[in-house]
């Protein structure tokens, strides 16, 4: 689904009574729920054909999600979150260089990483200026919604 799509249906459902918007398409299924009065809504992506590995794959994911909020809890610093279910990528092809490290500094509106969803690649930019402490994301490796990526401080 196109992103400029996705943003219009994520402000559709912020400005109207509708709490919930699922859409099915032949690429994928996007649901969109609003949290709450003054929430802003949140979409979630999910491609549409899963494959058989990946109905095995969520079992584990819970065991490892759970020691996750703990963590989270212990860091200190402002945290990039993924907007998105997808693909983490550190760099923009698999032989360039990182858009950051650990201990450089970035301005706001700096792009992070890139995350691949429904084969459409999206910058994930600095929400905030400082100097990133951690890179919680692995290089190559699926995300969730709301994973924390990186630490900026």
């Amino acid at each position: 689904m196109d992103l400029r799509k996705l943003k219009t249906l994520i402000d559709l459902v912020s400005e109207s009574n509708v709490s919930e918007l699922e859409i099915t398409e032949a690429e994928g299924k996007v649901r969109i729920v609003k949290g709450g009065p003054a929430a802003p809504a949140q979409a979630l992506i999910v491609p549409h054909p899963v494959p058989a590995a990946a109905s095995g794959a969520p079992a584990p994911a819970p065991a490892a999600a759970s020691p996750a909020p703990a963590a989270v809890a212990e860091i200190r610093g402002f945290i990039v979150k993924s907007p998105m279910v997808g693909t983490f990528y550190r760099a923009a092809s698999p032989g360039a260089k990182s858009f950051v490290e650990v201990g450089q500094k970035v301005n706001e509106g700096d792009t992070l990483c890139i995350i691949e969803a429904m084969k459409i690649l999206n910058e994930i930019d600095a929400e905030k200026s400082g100097t990133i402490t951690q890179i919680l994301g692995e290089n190559g490796q699926a995300v969730e919604y709301g994973q924390p990526l990186f630490v900026i401080e």
